[in-house]
Formats: C-alpha cells, structure tokens, sequence
C-alpha cells in the first residue's frame, strides 16, 4: 500500500534531475516503466526514453509521451535527433548526471 503522506521513503516520487544551458531545461526522471529525458526550448518539446533496465533501444518522441519518432542505440544519435526537434545544435542540449549513462 502506498502512503499518501510520504512518510515512506518506499512510496515517495521518483528523483527529478535538471539541467539548464542555452534557453533549454532538460529534465530526467524515472517512471515505472523507462527512464525519461525531457527537453523544453520556448515551448518546443523533445523526449528521449529508455526501458529501466537500460538494455533497450533509445526513443526519440516529440513530448514525453508522445508516439516515437525514431529508435537509436547510441546517446549521441538520440541526442542529435533531439536536438533537431528543437531546432538546436545538439551539443548545445544539457544533459543531467543522472542521464548521462543512456544508450546501449
């Protein structure tokens, strides 16, 4: 049973990592199914998804839940196409400590 209070540390929200550079938030979190890296840029939004076990294909998705655009084995690709989404150089994209290990 989950403790709606958050008094259990086991029924408390999922850590949530930011990064800020170059007018674009970059957010990480964890869900019960994948890990997500969210990109916000002046309301332009793209999302990189990866299975929690973190075996599985990167998906580039236009918003975190939204239907995947392309499957990538490599972070840097997943990143490229990301930062196509939002119009930007790729380099220029952060990427929180916590996301920095994506891919395969």
């Amino acid at each position: 049973m989950s403790d709606e209070q958050g008094s259990n540390p086991e029924s408390t929200a999922p850590a949530t990592h930011e990064a800020q550079a170059n007018n674009i938030t970059a957010t990480y979190r964890e869900t019960e199914t994948e890990r997500l890296l969210t990109f916000e840029r002046d309301g332009a939004t793209a999302a990189i998804a990866q299975n929690l076990d973190g075996y599985a294909m990167l998906k580039v998705r236009p918003t975190a839940d939204g239907d995947e655009l392309e499957r990538y084995y490599g972070f840097d690709m997943a990143l490229d196409h990301a930062g196509e989404v939002l119009g930007v150089d790729p380099y220029t994209l952060p990427v929180p400590e916590a996301a920095d290990d994506m891919g395969m």
